[in-house]
């Protein structure tokens, strides 16, 4: 890697609806919750890690990350988290950072590897699989980020930009893609059912 120690941010600002409400990375996924998943998986890929969520940071008292909330007003989504991890990572003195999904446990193991690879040809790169017979899909909240860029994502959302691939294309974006088999790697908790799904790839990566 160019950054040894590239810090590594953990995006849990949703409101989880469609789970019904509540923070859906603290719910049991085999015997932990969600998030202790996602902070395994990415600790071994970063050096130091924050978690962006709003509300009361108690609740993610033992997992022993910072918890950095949203500076943006009324929720304004994932670009929010986003902002808010270079924030963070500007007063850690870092020039980058890596993002992933806090509902997403099974991400690759060599995401952040590969996301530096990408970003050799573009700014931000993104994380991507190729699935059979819908092509590309991109997975924006899987991406690495130039702390450079923090101002200018603060004056976009105040401008009312919400999809992180919108503002990520002003600057320049390129794709690590990974495959989707026997299941996309990138795969989030959505909806009750899901945690049934995830609960059967938990017990397939353990065979």
């Amino acid at each position: 890697m160019d950054e040894p120690g590239l810090p590594g941010v953990i995006l849990a600002g949703g409101l989880s609806r469609r789970m019904g409400g509540g923070d859906k990375t603290l719910l049991t996924l085999g015997d932990r919750p969600v998030l202790a998943h996602v902070i395994e998986r990415l600790r071994r890929q970063v050096g130091a890690m924050a978690l962006s969520a709003n509300g009361d940071p108690e609740r993610f008292s033992g997992f022993g990350i910072p918890v950095v909330p949203d500076s943006e007003p009324d929720y304004p989504g994932p670009l929010a988290g986003v902002l808010a991890g270079l924030d963070w990572a500007s007063g850690c003195g870092a020039e980058r950072i890596v993002t992933v999904a806090a509902d997403s446990p099974f991400f690759p193991a060599n995401l952040v590897e590969r996301l530096e690879q990408a970003a050799m040809d573009a700014p931000v790169s993104l994380a991507a699989t190729q699935v059979p017979d819908r092509g590309i899909l991109r997975h924006p909240t899987f991406g690495l980020w130039p702390v450079a860029l923090r101002d200018d994502l603060r004056i976009a959302l105040r401008g009312g930009i919400r999809k992180i691939v919108v503002w990520a294309e002003r600057h320049g974006v390129s794709l690590a893609r990974f495959g989707s088999e026997p299941f996309d790697p990138f795969f989030n908790l959505n909806r009750p059912e899901d945690m049934l799904t995830a609960e059967s790839i938990l017990r397939a990566l353990r065979q």
